[in-house]
């Protein structure tokens, strides 16, 4: 049986998830395979007391695997988009193949690695950079190449889906589970990628790429975090039959594509408003196959580490073999690929979920509905919640029909200058993802 020499650079959580599962699964992923993987060289700046590296070279700087001339394919696992983007280009150089579970470095710089590996006929697979353990590269690249996909709608962050969660179940604060999120170790030190989006809008754009047929870019897509909900809306929403959850979603439309990251209310019934804690999931949308939901573990040690490996059993068995019937790595030839126009959010359809506080008073309401219609949005419901003992304010919820968002900010925008409405107006999107 042939042998497949790796490179792993980066010894963190994943890098030893990777690491360890090679070793304890070794005849399986041989025999899948149908070779001799073996872990030729380590390259980490330091060591990591949950993997026994002994037996294996180990180099304090990564670049020398990539020079190692007995390495076949380099594992990179060392995150950002500075080094990690010298050190794949450094294998591709040295006639290496890729294994990454870099979902940023991906999105920044996903066309330039794919054309640079394509020149010199090597493999980049990326299996890990979306949704930790679900294999849902494979699934939109292969498993869904029959269909003509429509939308996507993904959880694809656990750290907002556990606070979340959390303020759903609990009815706590956002910076108290933020707190715990970070002691558990589901959130950094400086969460900003995970509560803001941009982990998720990084994800998104790798998905969106792979379902439409579109090269890899951040530009146009719409981020909005999880920092200004309060548990109020969380609780209402509940009442009223959703679940908040942050969202990424991407869908193909007559005037081009959707590209957004955000809270989003989804019915109690929909498929994805189950998904709890620091799991992931994702809903496809196709015209043959309908609609399919992937759920799992979307980060961890172990649960990446079956998908970084389920890659390197890839390209393992694609070694030796001619380019041309390599799966490309967005599903179609580079050429195939085209840009579409991506739609400004002032310009995409949704229903709303508006909440305000306005005084208790006859009028109101007719001011606020009034507004409402002269920008053309339609109302569904409106509810009064009951008056707090001593308080002249009552807290109003609207729920409105379809309508574009430019709409529903200038209404927003008339609602805050009434001298009844105080304070800001908070509305959140809707989305039944029945269509």
């Amino acid at each position: 049986m042939r042998s497949v020499n790796i490179g792993i650079c980066g010894l963190g959580t994943v890098g030893a998830g990777v690491f360890n599962v090679l070793g304890r699964n070794s005849d399986k992923i041989n025999a899948r395979a149908n070779c001799n993987i073996t872990v030729t060289q380590v390259g980490a700046r330091r060591d990591n007391a949950n993997c026994d590296t002994s037996g294996v070279e180990v180099s304090r700087d990564i670049f020398d695997v990539t020079r190692h001339s007995d390495v076949d394919i380099i594992v990179e696992l060392i995150g950002g988009t500075t080094v990690a983007l010298d050190l794949v280009m450094s294998a591709l150089e040295n006639g290496k193949h890729v294994v990454t579970a870099n979902k940023a470095l991906m999105a920044a710089h996903g066309t330039e690695i794919f054309a640079v590996a394509q020149s010199r006929n090597l493999i980049v697979a990326f299996e890990a950079a979306v949704a930790g353990g679900i294999p849902i590269i494979k699934a939109l690249r292969e498993g869904l190449s029959a269909n003509r996909i429509n939308w996507l709608a993904g959880i694809i962050n656990g750290t907002t889906n556990f606070i979340l969660s959390e303020m759903d179940s609990k009815g706590r604060d956002f910076v108290d589970v933020l707190e715990e999120a970070q002691q558990k170790g589901y959130a950094e030190a400086d969460p900003t990628f995970d509560v803001e989006g941009i982990d998720a809008a990084h994800k998104l754009v790798i998905m969106a790429s792979l379902a439409f047929g579109l090269p890899i870019s951040l530009e146009g897509i719409f981020t909005d975090g999880i920092t200004r909900l309060e548990p109020q809306d969380v609780s209402y929403a509940r009442q009223l039959g959703y679940a908040i959850k942050h969202l990424g979603i991407a869908r193909q439309t007559a005037g081009g594509i959707e590209l957004r990251v955000h809270p989003t209310l989804v019915p109690e019934t929909c498929l994805i408003a189950g998904v709890n804690g620091v799991s992931n999931a994702v809903m496809v949308n196709a015209d043959a196959v309908g609609t399919t939901l992937f759920y799992g573990p979307g980060a961890g040690s172990e649960p990446t580490a079956s998908s970084v490996i389920a890659d390197i059993v890839d390209v393992a068995r694609t070694m030796g073999s001619s380019p041309e019937s390599w799966v490309p790595a967005l599903g179609c030839e580079p050429s195939a690929l085209q840009s579409q126009n991506i739609l400004d959010i002032q310009d995409i359809e949704t229903s709303f979920y508006i909440r305000f506080s306005a005084l208790d008073q006859a009028g109101v309401l007719s001011s606020v509905t009034k507004i409402m219609g002269d920008t053309g949005i339609s109302i569904e419901a409106i509810i009064q919640r009951e008056q707090p003992a001593g308080e002249t304010y009552v807290d109003v919820i609207i729920l409105t029909n379809v309508t574009k968002e430019k709409f529903l900010d200038e209404a927003v925008e008339h609602i805050e200058k009434l001298e009844t409405v105080r304070g800001r107006v908070n509305f959140i999107r809707v989305e039944h993802l029945d269509q």
